[in-house]
C-alpha cells in the first residue's frame, strides 16, 4: 500500500478538525450538501472539498464516503487476513485493492499483516474472490465471517 506522511494532531488546524468532527455525525442527503456543510463550518464548497482531499492525501482521515451495510442489502461481507511476506506487500495490496469488491484493506504489525474486508452480492461470491485472490497470490486467505454484530458508535474527537 502507498505509505502517506500522516500529519500529527499539531499539524491540523481549527478548520481540519471542525471538518473532522462535523463528518463523522453524517452527511446531508441533500442536492448540495457541500454548500450545507461548508456554511455550517464557515468556509467555501471548494474550500471544503479541497480540505477533505487534502486530510485524506495526508493521512489524518483515510476515507470519506458512505457506509453500506451489505447483509441489510441482500449481500455478503467477510472480514478477511493474510501472511504476506514484506518484499511481496505492495504488489499484494496492488492486487487485492484492484478488486471491487474489496471495501478497504490495512496494514496491521502482526504475522496476519493484511486485513480487508470483502463485499458481495451473494455468499458463494465471497469464496470465489477469496479464492481467486488466494490463486493470483499464492497466499492463504483466511476468512473471518460475522457471527454477531454489535454496534459501538465509534467516533473520534479531533
Amino acid at each position: 500500500m502507498p505509505s502517506r506522511a500522516v500529519h500529527g494532531p499539531a499539524r491540523l488546524d481549527e478548520l481540519d478538525r471542525a471538518i473532522i468532527n462535523r463528518l463523522q455525525d453524517g452527511f446531508p442527503l441533500v442536492p448540495n450538501p457541500f454548500d450545507v456543510v461548508a456554511g455550517e463550518l464557515g468556509c467555501s464548497s471548494p474550500a471544503l472539498i479541497n480540505r477533505v482531499q487534502r486530510l485524506i492525501a495526508t493521512g489524518a482521515a483515510t476515507r470519506f464516503g458512505p457506509f453500506f451495510d451489505a447483509e441489510a442489502m441482500g449481500g455478503a461481507f467477510c472480514l478477511c487476513a493474510m501472511s504476506v511476506p514484506q518484499d511481496r506487500f505492495n504488489a499484494v495490496a496492488a492486487l487485492v485493492n484492484a478488486k471491487p469488491e474489496v471495501a478497504h484493506n490495512y496494514e496491521r504489525e502482526h504475522d496476519l499483516n493484511m486485513w480487508f474486508v470483502l463485499a458481495a452480492e451473494e455468499v458463494s461470491q465471497i469464496d470465489e474472490i477469496a479464492d481467486r485472490i488466494e490463486q493470483e497470490t499464492e497466499l492463504a486467505v483466511l476468512r473471518f465471517p460475522k457471527l454477531e454484530e454489535f454496534y459501538i458508535g465509534f467516533k473520534v474527537t479531533a
